[in-house]
């Protein structure tokens, strides 16, 4: 078997495991931010996996890939991948290159969307909380209040992360639960979750059928959101964010019995309210490490050949 043939084996089988074992476990609500390190490292040994099959596959079939794949290796190195110079090694590399590229785009995309989603809402804030004179027009840290019957609070990632909340919220928030909800956004903003659901949003926009990315962009939502009333509860209680998400959500039938899409919020209602035991430091340590090898196998899969070359 050829190494670029048994890095898109080892890539389709953590692509259609992986999410599997992650998706039906139930540590990840426990641990929400080791399960969001477990997601990237699995959707980077995807992409890695094919990234070194695309560049071994070129090397293959052209020669001024080649040259370049292989400048300044060892004498013997590049026959060690000789083997992998078959008749479909041309298209495989191609394929992937398009797949690169497709990827790269779609990334491209959904940054541009994003912007222009953040300037319109910034351009909506501007216009309902105007900034008055002598107020800086660039500050670093901004709470813009607007005034709005419907309690609701909300984060505007970028440069300068702002956090918008509305004067019925603050009628409804009593006592630390503003406080919760004001270091749960900044929980966001600090773990720059937005780049997060960017990526994720992404890569399942440009590839819906492939089941770990798809996964990674439905948990990667949730998660966030469970790390972020974590870091707020570590402060301020879990009792407290709860109650915090009750009142700015109760109005929005999210507790009846015909919840709406916004059903994520009773469950973490309940999650925090009766919170399961939380993995032992010894545990965490050991499934991050191992969390952490999973992009290391197609790295010591691609370069095994060579390595046995050097032995030699």
């Amino acid at each position: 078997m050829t190494v670029p043939l048994a890095l898109m084996v080892l890539a389709l089988f953590a692509a259609g495991l992986a999410p599997r074992v992650l998706t039906r476990s139930t540590w990840p609500d426990r641990e929400p931010v080791l399960a969001l390190w477990a997601w990237q490292c699995v959707v980077g040994a995807v992409l890695l996996c094919c990234l070194l099959a695309m560049a071994l596959s070129g090397a293959a079939a052209f020669t001024a890939v080649r040259s370049h794949v292989f400048a300044g290796a060892p004498h013997g190195v590049a026959e060690a991948y000789s083997s992998s110079s078959t008749p479909w090694a041309g298209a495989l590399s191609v394929l992937l290159a398009c797949g690169g590229a497709w990827t790269g785009a779609m990334l491209l995309r959904e940054i541009r969307d994003a912007r222009a989603r953040r300037r319109r809402r910034r351009a909506e804030l501007r216009e309902r909380a105007p900034w008055l004179p002598g107020e800086s027009a660039s500050p670093s840290e901004r709470l813009v209040v607007l005034e709005e019957e419907k309690p609701d609070a909300w984060w505007l990632p970028g440069a300068n992360p702002q956090l918008a909340i509305t004067t019925g919220a603050l009628r409804r928030l009593k006592g630390r639960q503003l406080d919760a909800v004001v270091e749960h956004e900044q929980g966001h903003a600090r773990a720059r979750h937005d780049w997060l659901l960017h990526c994720s949003s992404a890569l399942a926009a440009g590839f819906s059928r492939v089941p770990v990315f798809a996964g990674f962009r439905d948990q990667v939502h949730r998660l966030v959101e469970l790390a972020a009333d974590d870091a707020a509860s570590r402060r301020y209680g879990r009792l407290t964010i709860a109650l915090a998400l009750v009142e700015l959500n109760e109005g929005r039938g999210v507790f009846g019995p015909c919840p709406t899409p916004v059903a994520l919020v009773p469950q973490r209602v309940h999650r925090l309210l009766a919170p399961g035991p939380r993995l032992s430091v010894s545990r965490r340590l050991r499934m991050t490490a191992v969390a952490s090898l999973v992009p290391v196998i197609p790295v010591l899969v691609a370069f095994a050949p060579g390595l046995s070359a050097l032995r030699h």
